[in-house]
């Protein structure tokens, strides 16, 4: 009963039982916008989780932490702790042989000096002072003591380099214990060499861990588990050896010898570091450190020290997920505990958490070619989330709720629809109370009576149809001069809007750089900054045309967004013709489509982006001609600009709505949603 009891209950792991799930809305928004930044989804998401969130350290901060600790550990300690201690006993040892000697009026005068000369003349290194001293006659029963204990000592730190805790375990040892590790030494060495050679069996394992488990507190339950840990700690015993001066390694191999008096110790921990290193090459042999700090470190304490080096730039690895394959599962979340305490485990455990919950929501997905790319799921949370902006700014601006007012509903359909931000229609009430019940009955634990996603509301019918076409500059200075994301969110934010509010509306997207090409949201959000210069609006305005044409009942909306004059357009043989300054044949070509466009009856709207005045000037002039309107939108109001041309243009094809699409009309519906932050333009 009490072993099923353990396998029950582990030690608590850190963190907020009580907290929430984690919260994507946060993540998506930022990943959102490093895609349409130009970042692909993968390294959009990598560099969310190197940045973290408002509330949640990052990998970055993580990693800073660990190179800190490192840093400190190195600035702290020195390797010289055996070597003073050491030569603290030995001092101790001297001087209280001095004062017996002094002390013992009985002695020959000719053995006292005799002694004296030997203690005086001792030399000055430590490991060869010791070694003069092994044969000595001790007077002194607290000199022999001292000169004892540097033997007892050399031991415990040279099984304590190998074995973590034997130093402590091992004070005042009896000659018993002594025998008993030389035993298990001998055991160990035997069992590794018959596991070299392929004979060693389970059975071997386990009647040595029976003998011997008490020297092994990890409680190893194979052999290579028991050659894991010991390797590790051995690899790093080796490099401490390795970063200490050639005069540090030369006196601790001479004092070696002395430990506990006996070179058998010696020989066995020589065999065993061979055995290891045979078993386990992979292991840093060769690596060394540089210490500068003004604390001793005795071997024990120094090779835990080293060991803490390896786990934090195993830490600096995981948590740069620089390599191939990284996912934060590779985190190590208890030696990170241990390195930086249990919150640093936490902060990692939530970005784990996050980056699955990226993974497995549907807001990611992994396309043919491999790579990570938003799905239609995410693209629709991100682009709510810009129309909620667009919205706001809107909504501010007019003193009113929300922008769906901009548009009047007609009669009601008969179908529902599940409510969204900004729903300004009445709710179903039965289809909504059955959702409810729907709800409940298959998740017995939900009792709410009524939940926001059960809410649904009744279709109307939109009085006019829309066709709209959005043509969007691709050119060079586009991305150059900082309007490509403004340019992404405004089409992402139209999109959403149309998609959710006039489903019966046909919109297409359209980049025109050196060329134009129709473009889905997926693809445009994607799009990485293009540097072939040309402003092909003569072919924009071509695949716009043939877009109207499709739909010959609904009323046509063009929508141009653009920094730049012409500077391209698509020759009779399907080739594109480039000059700047603009050329008059790209110029007539252009204007020539612009009023196709008009007399399919398009309400057009440029909104101009920088501050050229020839280009102000040239842009007028092409919506004075098709009687259209120029909006001068700063880069923070472009979408709410888009959006508010194509509420105003919709409302104007309906009966009693505007009438000519005329500035004064938009202002008398709408209100100047755009004061104090650019201008409109009849």
């Amino acid at each position: 009963m009490a072993r099923t009891r353990e396998n029950r209950f582990k030690k608590y792991d850190g963190g907020d039982p009580l907290a929430p799930p984690v919260d994507l809305a946060e993540a998506l928004d930022a990943i959102g916008e490093d895609v349409m930044a130009g970042y692909s989804p993968e390294r959009a998401m990598r560099e969310f989780l190197r940045r973290g969130g408002q509330d949640q350290a990052g990998l970055d901060e993580l990693a800073r932490k660990v190179a800190e600790r490192r840093r400190e550990l190195l600035q702290k300690n020195n390797l010289d702790g055996t070597l003073r201690e050491v030569r603290e006993l030995l001092d101790k040892a001297v001087l209280e042989e001095r004062k017996q000697l002094a002390r013992d009026a009985m002695m020959d005068d000719a053995d006292r000096a005799f002694r004296e000369m030997q203690l005086e003349n001792l030399s000055p290194t430590t490991a060869a002072a010791v070694s003069e001293l092994s044969d000595y006659d001790w007077q002194s029963p607290e000199a022999r003591a001292a000169y004892e204990e540097i033997k007892d000592l050399l031991g415990r730190e040279l099984l304590d380099q190998r074995f973590k805790g034997m130093k402590d375990a091992l004070e005042n040892a009896t000659d018993a214990d002594r025998a008993a590790i030389n035993e298990m030494l001998r055991d160990l060495n035997e069992m590794l060499a018959k596991h070299a050679r392929g004979e060693d069996t389970p059975e071997d394992f386990a009647d040595f861990m029976a003998k011997h488990g008490d020297f092994f507190p990890e409680n190893p339950q194979t052999i290579d588990e028991l050659l894991d840990t010991m390797a590790q700690r051995a690899a790093a015993a080796q490099r401490m050896m390795n970063s200490m001066t050639p005069e540090q390694r030369r006196e601790l191999m001479e004092l070696s010898a002395q430990a506990f008096g006996s070179p058998e110790l010696m020989d066995q921990l020589g065999q065993l570091d061979a055995n290891l290193q045979a078993l386990r090459p992979g292991e840093d042999w060769g690596g060394s450190e540089r210490f500068d700090g003004d604390q001793g470190m005795g071997l024990g304490d120094g090779t835990g020290v080293l060991q803490d080096l390896a786990d934090l730039d195993d830490l600096a690895e995981q948590l740069a997920q620089s390599y191939n394959g990284s996912r934060m599962d590779d985190v190590d979340l208890d030696k990170l505990a241990r390195q930086l305490g249990d919150q640093a485990a936490v902060d990692a455990r939530t970005l784990q958490e996050l980056e699955k919950a990226l993974r497995d929501s549907g807001t990611l997905k992994r396309g043919s070619d491999g790579q990570l790319k938003l799905t239609p799921k995410a693209m629709r949370q991100l682009g709510k989330a810009l129309l909620k902006d667009v919205a706001q700014r809107m909504s501010g601006r007019q003193g009113q709720r929300d922008m769906n007012k901009a548009g009047a509903a007609g009669e009601r359909s008969g179908a529902t629809r599940e409510w969204q931000f900004g729903d300004t229609e009445p709710w179903d009430l039965p289809r909504t109370v059955l959702n409810g019940v729907g709800r409940r009955a298959t998740d017995r634990t939900d009792t709410r009576l009524l939940a926001i996603d059960d809410v649904e509301v009744q279709e109307t019918e939109a009085r006019t149809q829309a066709c709209v076409a959005l043509l969007v500059d691709t050119s060079f200075s586009m991305a150059m001069d900082g309007r490509w994301v403004p340019m992404k969110r405004t089409a992402l934010a139209l999109h959403t809007l149309v998609r959710s509010r006039f489903r019966g509306d046909h919109l297409q997207l359209i980049g025109f750089g050196r060329h134009a090409e129709v473009m889905d949201i997926e693809q445009l959000t994607a799009l990485d900054a293009r540097w072939d210069k040309g402003t092909n609006l003569h072919h924009a305005l071509l695949l716009a045309n043939r877009h109207f044409r499709k739909h010959p009942n609904a009323q046509p909306v063009l929508l141009i967004v653009t920094d730049g004059e012409p500077t391209s357009h698509l020759e009779a043989s399907g080739e594109v013709y480039f000059s700047y300054p603009p050329h008059p044949v790209t110029i007539a070509n252009a204007v020539r489509e612009l009023d196709n466009s008009r007399r399919m009856g398009a309400q057009t709207t440029f909104f101009r982006l920088g501050d050229d005045p020839g280009l102000a000037r040239f842009i007028e002039q092409m919506a004075q001609r098709v009687d259209g309107r120029m909006v001068s939108p700063e880069l923070d109001d472009l979408g709410a600009a888009v959006v508010g041309s194509y509420l105003g243009s919709r409302d104007a094809g309906r009966p009693g709505g505007m009438l000519g699409g005329t500035m004064s009309a938009m202002r008398s519906a709408y209100g100047d949603i755009f004061g104090g932050r650019g201008y409109w333009a009849d």
